[in-house]
């Protein structure tokens, strides 16, 4: 992952997709033609099942793993688990709840969340163990600052400063049977965009913003409003919302190799054009959209 000085516009790091059960996740995901990492456990009641993707972007299926630490965790003012509490009240326990950039110093981005009035609370470090396909281990440690509009639940986004990378070997991880590479694009949804442009200015670090999309150093990040997204994509934008992040758009190498795959799987898919779109369903909280790359 690239990281970034702290006049930098921030890199997309990963992406979380609560989800109500990672075994139902994994078994989605892996229909779509994922490799699914080994679960990984949180010290405060969550847990994971992530997709690395060989340009350094990952996906973090999210569920709840113990509730007795997840509550404590909330009432110790864990951002975090707290955040993820109130998007399943909000939203439901399947969807994509927060886009998270690369940093190299969380404490500086959460000056500047402070600054703009939109920090949702303390930053976060924690460690966790992490294990590859051949079973080796290590730990991974990280800083998160956390950055949301007031009274908004259905989406945040957060610095991610990962401040030790686990020493594992993640190749075989990153090769995925649907061609899948990186991620392209994130698309958000929301009926106020001008005061979520805001939101993601400050949290990108880039007030040159063009239009309603933010060009990241390694992906774009777009906010379109219902009736656009609707119109891209042929499928329906939801409910009325100040943010919500719907949709991810992958870089495959061939659509046809991609659309085999998710045929032979039974997924439902359309086609149009060099885009693949699969919908959302339990274990895939976004719609997913694979574009051909040549």
């Amino acid at each position: 992952m690239t990281q970034t000085t702290a006049a930098g516009i921030r890199p997309l790091d990963h992406l979380v997709l609560p989800t109500q059960n990672l075994d139902v996740a994994r078994a989605r995901l892996s229909s779509l033609g994922f490799v699914v990492a080994p679960t990984g456990i949180h010290p405060f009641g969550t847990e994971n099942c992530c997709v690395f993707l060989a340009d350094g972007t990952y996906l973090e299926p999210l569920a709840i793993g113990d509730e007795q630490p997840a509550m404590k965790a909330i009432a110790d003012g864990n951002v975090f688990v707290a955040r993820d509490r109130a998007y399943r009240e909000s939203r439901g326990d399947e969807g994509f709840s927060a886009v998270v950039l690369g940093t190299d110093n969380a404490d500086a981005d959460h000056a500047r969340y402070v600054e703009a009035g939109l920090s949702a609370g303390d930053t976060l470090s924690f460690s966790r163990a992490f294990t590859d396909t051949t079973g080796k281990s290590d730990v991974a440690a990280f800083k998160l600052a956390f950055a949301s509009a007031r009274d908004a639940t259905d989406a945040f986004l957060f610095a991610c400063q990962r401040i030790n990378a686990p020493k594992v070997d993640r190749s075989a991880l990153q090769v995925h049977a649907n061609g899948a590479s990186g991620i392209l694009e994130v698309v958000a949804v929301s009926d106020q965009s001008a005061e979520q442009i805001g939101l993601i200015s400050v949290a990108v670090n880039d007030s040159a913003v063009d239009g309603e999309v933010f060009l990241l150093p390694n992906a774009t990040l777009s906010v379109l409003d219902p009736k656009s997204f609707t119109a891209r994509f042929g499928i329906p934008a939801g409910s009325s919302t100040k943010l919500r992040f719907a949709a991810i758009v992958f870089a495959v190498r061939s659509i046809d190799v991609t659309s085999r795959l998710l045929a032979a799987n039974s997924i439902q898919h359309d086609i149009a054009g060099n885009d693949i779109v699969v919908q959302p369903a339990s274990g895939q909280g976004a719609a997913f959209i694979f574009r051909e790359i040549p």
